[in-house]
């Protein structure tokens, strides 16, 4: 792992870069051929963005 990310529009950028990536990967989704291990690798990255956020807010400056 790399050294935590401190400044804030460090972790902005970060955010989006993984977002993007989110939005990416739901772009490529066929619905008529998603299996259930895509939608749960699907929440697996919301939840991994959100644990992110939690612990970028609770990060001094």
């Amino acid at each position: 792992m790399g050294s935590p990310i401190k400044d804030k529009n460090s972790q902005v950028s970060f955010l989006k870069q993984r977002l993007n990536m989110f939005l990416d990967v739901l772009d490529a989704i066929e619905p008529e051929e998603t299996e259930l291990e895509d939608i749960d690798r699907l929440i697996e990255m919301i939840d991994d963005l959100e644990t992110k956020c939690r612990e970028f807010n609770n990060r001094e400056e």
